[in-house]
């Protein structure tokens, strides 16, 4: 019996398929496991699988959805600090404080959806420094200034680890520690079998067989490399993790000297910090946090019913959103990972391989063990924070007079009369990779007046345009529109056939 009902055969049933398919996929991954080229190699690939194994398992054994709606509690007033009201560091504490901290950027990710080969921060940003050049200045003037040796590592996939382990030897000279490791290879599991679609763990072995399990491996993943116990016993405490492709997430001596200051000795430590921030229409798909069994927890949009999702994208309901810059205390990272509490919830990615074959990823978001740790906390920071650079929308903003770098940091201009970004929507058709968005902008226009911006179609951009107010300029099929050199386009709509010819 079952909560006092009698288990009915179907249930039998689907318990039986649970077990057995989770049997099934243990002897494919020892089989796996045997093709193996050296006992070094099996025995790294032995803890990756076994962490695939324990996902595998809550996926098929998972039974209801993992957050009942009518169970969501409001927020208290103090688990989202406001971080106007964190207090500065003393000048001669800062030196200190760094000695604790080791930046993590994640770095697995191809720049494949903007078009270009091989790892996504190697992409240039602005003034041609790319993400990763961006990141290594940043570390460098902060080591430079307060004569610190914060050290730098980067979570590269087996997409991205070779070409990034090309790229960083340049830096060789700088004040950076720079240390890498990788993320797991998890299999792919054929959705209609629920077994792994590859035969082979060897070199030679079908690269789309295998997938980066997302940032939520991240735990396992630092451990298994050796850094996490070797920056515990260096005396590190925090790490700071974001993702490197956001260019607003810098280190930030006011959170540091928050979890790490004389006032923090006082109260309970926080052992896991996540930054949020207010959302916009733009940020409705975004997680949020919410209180949960009298805990912190990341709800994202995926675990939400479908009748509730206007409610989960509503501004006034859900007010803040994750920025994925996480601050996690090292030695709690290590108990929740020998005392096996580390809880994530299973993220199901369905796809379709070239080939048309449909298969499933498992993954895991790394914020979302937040309630695995205690006395967690959000931290309500500035939309400066939060920067990431997704498509060329995102990149046109970046490259714009709307910032000025400083030392790897962008900070937006003193001259823009709002504290928000504008709104950049351009057609994915003709500007979706970097190299045609460049084609079409003969120099990034001035956008400092810019609320919203809306192309579409076959449009290019002369020198020193201008643009301020809410534009739209929209070619239909088989136009074109060339906005003139110098033009000043303000609160207009701008449609049909626009060609100036050189003569």
């Amino acid at each position: 019996e079952l909560y006092g009902l009698h288990r009915s055969p179907s249930m039998e049933f689907k318990e039986l398929t649970q077990k057995d398919a989770e049997v099934q996929m243990s002897i494919e991954i020892q089989k796996l496991l045997g093709t193996c080229i050296s006992s070094s190699a099996k025995e790294s690939a032995t803890r990756e699988m076994d962490g695939f194994e324990r996902i595998f398992g809550r996926f098929v054994n998972a039974a209801g959805p993992s957050v009942h709606w009518s169970r969501i509690q409001k927020l208290d007033d103090d688990m989202v600090r406001d971080y106007r009201e964190i207090s500065s560091p003393s000048p001669s504490e800062v030196t200190k404080l760094l000695e604790k901290l080791v930046v993590v950027k994640l770095n697995g990710g191809l720049g494949t959806s903007m078009g270009c080969q091989g790892p996504k921060s190697v992409i240039p940003v602005r003034s041609e420094l790319t993400f990763l050049d961006l990141t290594v200045q940043q570390i460098e003037h902060l080591n430079k200034t307060y004569s610190s040796s914060v050290p730098l590592v980067l979570m590269n996939s087996f997409n991205t680890d070779e070409d990034t382990q090309k790229v960083i030897r340049k830096y060789q000279g700088l004040n950076v520690k720079l240390y890498t490791f990788n993320q797991s290879r998890y299999p792919r599991v054929n959705k209609e079998s629920l077994m792994p679609i590859g035969n082979s763990m060897g070199p030679n072995s079908d690269m789309e067989a295998w997938y980066p399990p997302g940032h939520g491996d991240f735990y396992e993943a630092f451990a298994n490399s050796g850094l996490l116990k070797e920056f515990v016993d260096q005396g590190k405490e925090y790490v700071f993790i974001s993702n490197i492709d956001n260019l607003g997430a810098t280190v930030d001596l006011n959170i540091l000297n928050f979890l790490t200051g004389e006032e923090a000795k006082t109260k309970t430590r926080c052992e896991f910090l996540m930054e949020v921030t207010n959302k916009t229409r733009a940020d409705v798909k975004g997680g949020t946090l919410i209180r949960y069994g009298d805990k912190l927890r990341l709800l994202e949009i995926a675990q939400v019913p479908k009748d509730h999702l206007e409610d989960f994208k509503s501004v006034k309901t859900f007010k803040i959103f994750n920025t994925n810059n996480l601050w996690i205390k090292l030695d709690a990272m290590q108990r929740v990972l020998r005392d096996r509490t580390l809880d994530m919830e299973v993220i199901v990615n369905y796809k379709t391989l070239d080939n048309g074959l449909n298969i499933i990823q498992l993954e895991q978001a790394v914020g979302a063990a937040i309630k695995s740790f205690n006395g967690a906390h959000g931290i309500n920071v500035p939309r400066s924070r939060f920067l990431p650079v997704k498509k060329t929308d995102d990149l046109l903003l970046v490259m714009s007079n709307l910032y000025s770098l400083t030392n790897g940091t962008l900070v937006m201009s003193q001259a823009r009369m709002f504290a928000t970004t504008p709104l950049v929507k351009l057609g994915p058709n003709h500007f979706a990779k970097v190299k045609d968005f460049l084609n079409r902008f003969a120099s990034v226009p001035d956008m400092l007046e810019l609320d919203h911006l809306t192309v579409s179609g076959d449009v290019t951009f002369g020198k020193g345009v201008s643009i301020r107010g809410t534009v739209i300029i929209i070619a239909n099929h088989g136009d074109r529109i060339d906005i003139p050199p110098g033009a000043i386009l303000e609160n207009k709509i701008v449609s049909g056939n626009l060609r100036i010819l050189d003569h």
